[in-house]
């Protein structure tokens, strides 16, 4: 981990630090620890922000850490056909191979530093599964889904899939160097990631080498959260430590510190963190299973337009 890098981060664009005379530094208001359980057909997840207030979350609905998980020949596990309606799913892979098909023509093989960004909008069916190679041989699978809410006016939109390979990842260096970002989506310090979101929001995998730190500028008006994939370190300017599995929310301002420890364990090398901020959509959320709306009664409608079939029909190709 991670498979988009390079050898001399000094080689990219580098974000500015901002001043600390000036900037509002980001306080930490909680760390929480993730707990553990499966998803589809049994394959581990770590919940990011199953123990965090809601409040702090919007316009993120979930997110679930996929593995870290070394499988043995035969064991690699995906979802089967499921429905989804009114929010966007992010699923960016950090080791291993996913396919992705939809109802709705979208689709594709994901591996190794490539997201795949749905947008469900007005409804659709999916899976995702391993390919047959990775069930046949087994190996390492790492990476994380994203539930990003939609806004009223945006639910029932037309779905959409995105591609996004890890080569068009925009590539940033912290200012001296000490830690590799990669925008996946959104803006930080002028620098634009590729994938295009209905919800404004940033997402960035950020690698921070041992005993490095990074202190971002981050958007006033957007939310701040981190969660740990590896490594240990910690956030803000009061150092509150977390790693692997635990989730930091800042509070207000308009930048955010994360420091890696000098010492990290044998599984990584560095600390390697998820950064997330959006734009409060600030409309009641209505979410039940695979639907995010804003009502119970459009939970209802939702439940009742998948079970009449108006939500698609699993593709006669489909595997």
């Amino acid at each position: 981990m991670p498979a988009v890098t390079v050898d001399n981060p000094l080689t990219l664009p580098r974000v500015t630090t901002p001043d600390p005379a000036v900037a509002n530094a980001r306080p930490v208001l909680t760390v929480a620890t993730a707990p553990e359980g499966y998803e589809g057909e049994g394959f581990p997840v770590r919940r990011a922000f199953a123990k965090i207030n809601t409040k702090y979350l919007d316009p993120f609905i979930m997110m679930d850490q996929m593995g870290e998980v070394d499988y043995a020949a035969g064991e690699p596990k995906g979802t089967p056909w499921h429905p989804h309606r009114g929010f966007e799913t992010v699923t960016y892979i950090i080791d291993g191979t996913f396919i992705h098909q939809d109802s709705h023509g979208g689709g594709g093989v994901i591996t190794d530093g490539d997201t795949q960004w749905m947008t469900a909008g007005s409804g659709l069916l999916h899976i995702e599964t391993p390919p047959e190679s990775l069930v046949m041989s087994g190996g390492l699978f790492h990476g994380l889904q994203l539930w990003v809410n939609l806004p009223a006016s945006d639910k029932m939109i037309a779905p959409k899939y995105q591609d996004i390979r890890g080569g068009s990842v925009k590539l940033l260096s912290s200012q001296d160097g000490g830690a590799l970002l990669r925008v996946i989506a959104g803006e930080i310090d002028g620098h634009q990631g590729p994938g295009a979101t209905h919800t404004p929001i940033t997402m960035i995998h950020a690698s921070i080498n041992p005993g490095a730190q990074i202190t971002l500028p981050w958007r006033a008006d957007f939310n701040a959260l981190a969660y740990g994939l590896a490594g240990t370190g910690s956030a803000g300017a009061e150092r509150r430590p977390f790693g692997m599995g635990q989730a930091v929310v800042f509070g207000d301002g308009d930048s955010l510190t994360i420091r890696a420890d000098e010492n990290q364990d044998s599984r990584s090398a560095n600390l390697e963190v998820v950064l997330l901020g959006g734009l409060p959509i600030r409309e009641p959320v209505a979410w039940y299973g695979p639907f995010v709306m804003n009502s119970h009664r459009e939970l209802q409608q939702a439940m009742e337009d998948f079970q009449a079939g108006r939500l698609g029909t699993i593709p006669t190709d489909a595997r």
